[in-house]
């Protein structure tokens, strides 16, 4: 089932669910008087996200932190089967639980499991990193877990009795620090900002293999793009005409560089009809649906440059620290952009962001956004990164605590 479909089904059947809860949640919270207060002890933390890869890597803080401040806590990632393999690379976490919706079947059963396990460790605290899931919402609160926190949103008020702490969901704050406010609302001194995956976990025959997969002899300092967004988005690609003619420019004034066009077995087709169109050009690469995830990581780990629009890989780069030259349209690069070794690409149009506001964009697809960013400027982004003259953040560092070093941003109920 394609996101966009999982989000209106979401909408459709969540939301009677959430009202349900959300009322039963209030009347047992009456009567138990549960103590709900964060100076008890801890023994087990549940963290969730659902879906989002990249939204994954920068809950890497967040993860880091928590283990740096409990460290004899139990700490539970909670997600889809498809992101399972990533935490492989995620060493902070003790257990990874996962709901799989490969059928009707496997998700009836795998949600079963999943609430079966967390009744079993009794989380004392659950986060959960879901924005808008009437479904995620529907899990934490069946959790049972002592102390439930989410993100608040003025369209999202009915959920207020379902969390027993909530935290304003600023768009204009970097997303891992708007993660890290759960750890601050849970007394973190420590706060770990560093959004990283480990690269000892590559495995070092990964290369030899995708060379095979290939056919080609992989040098230093080759090139990768990523002219994809998941079907949540499409209107963060960048037009593929756009991609072509960057491409032919690349592989005429580099001729000796090897450029590698990534997508996944979804993709595939997306890729083709870009690459197909640059047979006169060996030094390009089609890889789309040939990589696994581990392999991608690899492959993204020794690459010289990606140029990549605003979805999962790129966030790997962040986290890999390898230089990105990255396309934002949709999503704000004050939000999801890199720092470091990373130059963004950002038209400041009128009604951008709006991901976090419409499931269907204004522009039903007329992404100008994105159509606004000429192949010129990419071109002059790329040579700058060859070049290393990254330009580091270019927005002022907000305040994330108040005088009292406590955390901003919490919605009282």
């Amino acid at each position: 089932m394609k996101l966009k479909n999982k989000i209106i089904a979401d909408k459709l059947a969540g939301l009677p669910m959430v009202y349900l809860l959300n009322v039963l949640a209030g009347i047992l919270g009456f009567f138990l008087r549960i103590d709900h207060s964060l100076d008890r002890p801890v023994k087990t933390i549940a963290v969730c996200k659902f879906v989002g890869m990249g939204s994954i890597v920068q809950a890497t803080p967040l993860l880091k932190t928590l283990r740096r401040n409990f460290p004899g806590a139990r700490i539970v990632f909670i997600t889809n089967i498809s992101n399972v393999t990533l935490f492989h690379f995620i060493g902070e976490v003790d257990e990874v639980m996962h709901v799989s919706d490969k059928s009707i079947g496997s998700l009836i059963g795998s949600n079963i499991r999943l609430l079966l396990k967390l009744w079993k460790n009794r989380p004392d605290v659950y986060i959960d990193l879901e924005i808008y899931s009437n479904y995620s919402s529907v899990i934490t609160t069946m959790s049972l877990a002592r102390n439930r926190m989410g993100f608040f949103k003025d369209d999202k008020t009915y959920r207020k009795g379902m969390y027993t702490h909530m935290m304003f969901f600023n768009i204009k704050s970097p997303v891992s620090q708007t993660y890290l406010q759960f750890a601050r609302l849970m007394g973190c001194k420590e706060i770990i900002n560093e959004v990283s995956i480990k690269r000892s976990a590559i495995d070092p025959s990964a290369m030899n293999i995708i060379s095979r997969k290939l056919g080609i002899a992989l040098p230093e300092g080759y090139v990768l793009v990523n002219p994809n967004a998941s079907d949540l988005r499409l209107e963060r690609r960048w037009p593929a005409e756009n991609v072509v003619t960057m491409l032919k420019v690349l592989a005429t004034e580099k001729p000796g560089l090897k450029i590698i066009v990534i997508g996944d077995k979804n993709e595939r087709s997306y890729v083709h009809s870009i690459v197909s169109q640059l047979a006169e050009f060996p030094s390009v690469i089609d890889s789309s649906g040939k990589l696994n995830l581990q392999e991608l990581i690899a492959l993204i780990a020794h690459a010289g440059l990606l140029i990549t629009n605003d979805t999962g890989p790129m966030h790997l780069a962040f986290a890999l620290k390898v230089k990105t030259v990255s396309l934002f349209g949709p999503c704000s690069p004050q939000q999801y952009g890199g720092m470091g070794q990373s130059i963004s690409i950002y038209k400041n149009v009128y009604c951008s962001p709006c991901v976090h506001e419409f499931i269907i964009p204004p522009c039903r697809g007329n992404n100008q956004c994105m159509k606004k960013i000429a192949v010129t400027e990419v071109l002059d982004a790329v040579n700058r990164a060859f070049r290393n003259e990254f330009e580091g953040t270019r927005f002022p560092e907000p305040d994330y605590t108040d005088a009292d070093n406590m955390p901003l941003g919490v919605v009282l109920r």
